[in-house]
């Protein structure tokens, strides 16, 4: 009978008595947990996305109400806080494209000579049980005019001014 020693080699058992079986057992468990800890990760990179997409949804709706009180608030400054109570509804919807937004103004002040109005414009939107607004305070001076002047009167300052480097 003929014996052979420990086997040489690429093929040879290692000496701390691991065999091959083992080896593909700690490969498979090495797989097993990338695969866990790269699920892991890509569940919360999904959840920051959701969070960043819905706060930059908002931030634009912010944006877009922002512009809509600054536009409001532009009309009244054009038009004179006391005329435009007369002449123009006070609140409603936007127009089109920004329908789902509505605006409100409110004037308080201007009772006597020379004091300013205070108007405050707020911009609401959303669904009724989510309704989110802003709201946007100025004070506006009245215009002034004498007996038989001109309501709306051309405003162009008295002296030019020019705008470029000298």
């Amino acid at each position: 009978m003929v014996t052979f020693g420990p086997r040489q080699g690429p093929r040879a058992d290692p000496p701390n008595g691991f065999t091959r079986i083992t080896r593909r057992c700690f490969a498979l468990i090495d797989i097993v947990v990338a695969t866990i800890l790269l699920g892991v990760s890509v569940a919360v990179v999904m959840g920051l996305v959701g969070r960043a997409l819905a706060s930059q949804s908002i931030g634009e709706r912010l944006t877009t109400a922002a512009a809509l009180a600054d536009e409001q608030l532009q009309l009244v400054l054009a038009r004179g806080p006391d005329d435009y109570q007369r002449r123009f509804p006070l609140s409603g919807a936007c127009e089109a494209p920004f329908a789902d937004y509505a605006f409100a103004l409110t004037f308080t002040g201007g009772s006597s000579v020379g004091e300013p109005y205070t108007v405050v414009c707020t911009i609401s939107w959303g669904p009724a049980a989510q309704s989110r607004s802003i709201s946007v305070e100025t004070r506006i001076a009245p215009r002034t005019s004498v007996g038989d002047a001109d309501p709306d009167p051309d405003r162009v300052p008295v002296q030019g001014v020019s705008r470029t480097e000298e």
